[in-house]
């Protein structure tokens, strides 16, 4: 867990501050492996669930870009899914909702 910590950190320390308009290329990149890696280190490298649940399509469905991006951000209490906020903007969080509903995580 300390090292998501770190890592996390680290990226978004070093990581641009999005613009208003949306998410940069390079900082596409790291969310991306920020899906990959730290989302499935608990929901899973595939998505189909471990610590936390799936996210596959049909666990999605019905599911807005604006509902997954606030639990992005704020997190699930009382579950393991944490708050994303101190680490990632709105838009950052409404760009990794949009990949998790297009299934665009490669």
């Amino acid at each position: 867990m300390t090292r998501l910590i770190w890592l996390a950190l680290s990226l978004a320390l070093s990581a641009p501050v999005a613009a208003s308009d949306g998410v940069s290329g390079d900082r596409e990149r790291e969310l991306r492996n920020l899906l990959i890696q730290d989302c499935g280190s608990c929901h899973g490298l595939q998505m189909k669930g471990g610590l936390g649940p799936a996210l596959l399509p049909e666990m999605l469905q019905g599911k807005s870009v604006e509902y997954l991006s606030t639990v992005i951000l704020h997190g699930r209490p009382g579950t393991a899914m944490p708050p994303w906020r101190s680490l990632l903007s709105a838009d950052e969080a409404r760009w990794m909702a949009q990949q998790l509903l297009d299934r665009n995580l490669q």
